[in-house]
């Protein structure tokens, strides 16, 4: 078998969403014995400051610091690649690539380049107001020629408290506010949603969202399954596709 990438999961940020990554990577990763899996190893450090909080100005806690730090970490335990389930952290994502010599998959680059490869032309993005705030998801669709399209300040408000004061909570969210954001962006031209926070992969686990949703986390998943040179299975058959061929360009390159 030939020898494959050691995964280092940059987690806790939060917990329950990092925790249904390394489910869906032991899931959806095709394998008939342990030793088919692939070898993982995951920092959940929950205390690293709110990532929200500091973009927003809120805090003046920089979590960029602690993220390095355990970045850090993980490439001197083994990791040769390392995914942050964690759409808001990959503001800091430069100052966290400068703390470590191995790649770092970038989720909303991955997210943007499947929504090209199925080639859309506009896309909603619902996601914490950080992300939303730091015009990430905007730049990138923009510079593949996607119009990027989000919800208003009254419906960011029922997305924020669907991630903070439901899902991380553990509590059970208002499924109807959320559907009826959703509908709005559908109803404005978007032709599908990118969930751009991993705690909304979590609704769309349990409350079992339709295909409108392109789920961030689902293709950070497969493109580290691939890049770790294990063989997907089970994600919807547009994104096992294009993870498939994008790992072929990248082992041809």
């Amino acid at each position: 078998m030939e020898k494959r990438k050691v995964l280092g999961i940059l987690g806790g940020l939060g917990p329950m969403s990092s925790v249904y990554f390394y489910e869906m990577l032991t899931s959806h990763t095709r394998a008939e014995c342990d030793q088919e899996h692939i070898n993982i190893l995951i920092s959940s450090r929950a205390d690293t400051p709110d990532r929200t909080d500091f973009i927003t100005g809120r805090s003046s806690a920089n979590p960029l610091p602690t993220m390095a730090d355990e970045v850090d970490k993980l490439t001197h335990v083994g990791a040769q690649l390392i995914a942050i389930p964690c759409n808001t952290a990959h503001y800091f994502y430069d100052g966290i690539a400068r703390a470590t010599q191995v790649p770092i998959i970038n989720i909303i680059e991955e997210t943007v380049s499947f929504c090209k490869y199925l080639g859309l032309r506009r896309v909603g993005v619902l996601a914490t107001e950080g992300t939303v705030m730091s015009g990430a998801y905007r730049a990138v669709l923009e510079r593949e020629e996607i119009e990027y399209m989000t919800c208003s300040g009254e419906d960011q408000g029922v997305v924020s408290d669907i991630i903070y004061g439901a899902v991380k909570q553990g509590k059970e969210p208002d499924l109807d506010k959320f559907l009826a954001v959703a509908d709005t962006l559908t109803a404005h031209g978007c032709e599908r949603i990118i969930l751009g926070c991993t705690e909304l992969s979590l609704l769309k686990r349990n409350c079992r969202l339709g295909i409108r949703f392109i789920d961030s986390l689902e293709v950070l998943a497969a493109r580290a399954i691939a890049e770790c040179g294990a063989d997907a299975c089970g994600f919807d058959s547009e994104l096992m596709k294009f993870s498939k061929e994008k790992g072929m360009v990248n082992k041809c390159c």
